[in-house]
């Protein structure tokens, strides 16, 4: 019984460790990174269509906050140098996102089973926060400087002007955004050969 217990913890274990991904080879092509993992190029049309949100957005924004690691997360913070008191955030996962927003996120979605560390989920996510974006602020979805500076500050800091008083935090939403119209134009290119092999895995699998 013992053998077959320590059996089937093995599997699990495998199985969670099967579900990360390593980040992409080339994070500055989007052609590159969907043609890598087909399976983000089908989480990003799914988000698509479920958000209206394009899917260069999202993705120039989860690279800035995660670089595409499953397990991101702010830096430790130490006492002294070396004695460790926690991090400045419980931001977490591809789209580091806080855990009361990723609260808000299940709670309006249903979405009871995801996970910040699953590609899937954390797109959605993204999704569902540059739809609630556009809602709230009036911010075009097409828009990634300012969905990111929401992003960041909040609906609420947002509508306060808050980003205003951090020259920092505009200089990096203006990174995001000429990253994010580098990887519509980049998507343009290879949207055909995406979408023919999405839909070869859609129906034959």
């Amino acid at each position: 019984m013992r053998k077959i217990s320590f059996a089937l913890l093995a599997v699990t274990f495998l199985s969670v460790g099967g579900c990360a991904t390593s980040p992409p080879e080339d994070p500055e092509n989007l052609c590159a990174i969907y043609k890598e993992n087909r399976d983000w190029y089908e989480a990003a049309v799914n988000t698509r269509e479920k958000w209206g949100v394009p899917v260069h957005v999202p993705l120039a924004m989860m690279y800035q906050e995660s670089s595409f690691k499953h397990n991101a997360a702010p830096p430790m913070e130490y006492f002294l140098g070396f004695i460790p008191i926690g991090r400045a955030s419980d931001a977490y996962g591809y789209a580091q996102a806080k855990t009361m927003t990723w609260d808000d996120y299940v709670r309006e979605t249903g979405n009871s089973w995801s996970s910040r560390s699953d590609f899937d989920d954390a797109m959605d996510f993204m999704g569902w926060f540059i739809y609630k974006t556009h809602k709230i602020n009036g911010v075009s979805k097409w828009d990634a400087r300012n969905q990111y500076l929401n992003y960041h500050e909040g609906w609420g800091g947002y509508k306060r002007g808050t980003h205003r008083q951090k020259p920092w935090l505009i200089k990096v939403a203006d990174k995001v955004d000429k990253r994010s119209k580098r990887y519509a134009a980049q998507y343009h290119t290879c949207q055909e050969n995406l979408d023919s092999s999405w839909l070869w895995r859609l129906f034959f699998g």
